[in-house]
């Protein structure tokens, strides 16, 4: 079914055909705020924390914060501003107008200022403030000079499409939620995954003045020898692509340029970039699988990304374009070591020194060969190899599994909603 003048959205859970009608927030949810609290009234140890607007920032706010804390002992204010049961919390001035936030915390207390939605549909009503329109609508509704701010009324009378029976807009939000609780459980992992990826950095490569790492693999004891990085391997040529053949539209070959390039070492996919045709299409021209390669310039003042190494763990191939340039590994030594010895934090905080130019920085080659690095025989560099492609893996898949369920969710939101 199609979005027509039926006012249907393109997609329907089984059983459901009545047309939407407009409503308002107000009408599919209680709207308040909390308590103007005493600053006198804030004690370290008081039993309540007191959720500001500055809490909220993402959709879902964390139980662990540090902020002011305050002591109630009169039940009708804890029982009025306790933000025990589930919770929609909305922030009405600042920065973050128009944010909103699930939040559930019997030992926490809802400040002035602060939107608080309830409602038997809160998961719809949440993906409802989490789109786009609310957030600009918001914004536009404000007043004020220095400090901007909106009004409970303002929020209450935002109106948009809604299905007549509440058990429709459950099933959305329920929906919708369990997307959102897939993709979040998915970043924690992710997150993990990326600490546990630098600890083992930190730990199994030398510290300075040391010429053995601090954990290794059984069996081995030598000591590593010193190497420049020019006799272990060397940075190709640069590809060109001309900037005006690239686009944001999904379509033939992804692109790795310097915005695709993230602050840590990954592909930042939030920013793409594809080229729809090539016609001179050989493999030097991409990061094949396995294959890593380094970023030799940053427009940033504190160079993030200069010196920075991004391997391809991933099934597809990517095409090079300005500044990202493969690195080949010269024979009797392992890539994925090498890769990993060079995305170590001392290794790229070194090549940040050696960058040089006004606006944009540049990385010499001649530079980067004359890094001293310490290495093990080639049996300890597989086994440490292995370690680093099995994580780098994992954090691949992890990436993508996000980026499908976002994409999955943005489906979702464009069909299920008119």
């Amino acid at each position: 079914m199609s979005k027509d003048a039926k006012n249907v959205p393109a997609l329907r859970f089984r059983g459901y055909s009545d047309a939407w009608e407009k409503r308002k927030l107000g009408e599919l949810a209680k709207v308040r705020t909390g308590r103007a609290f005493k600053s006198s009234s804030f004690s370290p140890n008081g039993k309540y924390y007191v959720v500001t607007n500055k809490d909220i920032g993402g959709p879902q706010i964390s139980t662990h914060m540090d902020g002011d804390r305050i002591d109630i002992t009169n039940p009708v204010d804890i029982a009025k501003y306790s933000l025990s049961g589930r919770n929609l919390l909305v922030t009405m001035d600042g920065v973050n107008i128009g944010k909103t936030a699930m939040y559930s915390n019997e030992d926490a207390v809802l400040a002035q200022r602060v939107g608080r939605l309830t409602s038997s549909s809160l998961d719809f009503v949440h993906q409802i403030t989490s789109q786009k329109n609310f957030l600009t609508r918001m914004n536009e509704l404000s007043v004020g000079n220095a400090i901007k701010h909106i009004s409970l009324k303002q929020i209450s009378d935002y109106a948009v499409n809604v299905p007549q029976q509440t058990s429709e807009r459950q099933l959305i939000g329920q929906t919708l939620s369990l997307l959102d609780n897939l993709i979040a459980a998915t970043q924690d992992k992710l997150s993990f995954l990326k600490k546990m990826k630098m600890f083992f950095l930190q730990q199994i490569f030398p510290t300075k003045n040391h010429d053995v790492p601090q954990i290794r693999f059984d069996g081995f004891t030598d000591v590593w020898s010193h190497y420049k990085l020019g006799s272990l391997m060397r940075i190709d040529k640069e590809q060109e692509v001309k900037k005006e053949l690239l686009t944001d539209i999904q379509k033939g070959f992804y692109v790795l340029a310097m915005r695709t390039f993230s602050m840590d070492g990954y592909i930042d996919h939030s920013k793409p970039y594809w080229l729809n045709h090539l016609d001179n299409v050989s493999d030097d021209k991409f990061l094949l699988p396995r294959e890593f390669a380094i970023l030799d310039a940053d427009m940033d003042a504190n160079l993030p990304k200069i010196g920075r190494v991004l391997l391809n763990a991933s099934s597809e191939k990517y095409l090079l374009a300005a500044h990202v340039r493969k690195i080949q590994v010269k024979s009797g030594n392992d890539p994925i070591f090498i890769y990993a010895l060079m995305r170590g934090n001392s290794v790229h905080e070194r090549l940040k020194l050696e960058a040089n130019g006004s606006i944009s920085k540049r990385l010499l080659d001649k530079n980067v060969y004359k890094q001293s690095i310490l290495v093990p025989n080639r049996s300890e560099q597989s086994k440490i190899g292995r370690l680093f492609f099995l994580l780098e893996t994992t954090i691949t898949l992890h990436q993508q599994k996000i980026q499908m369920l976002k994409q999955v969710k943005k489906s979702c939101l464009q069909n299920l909603f008119i």
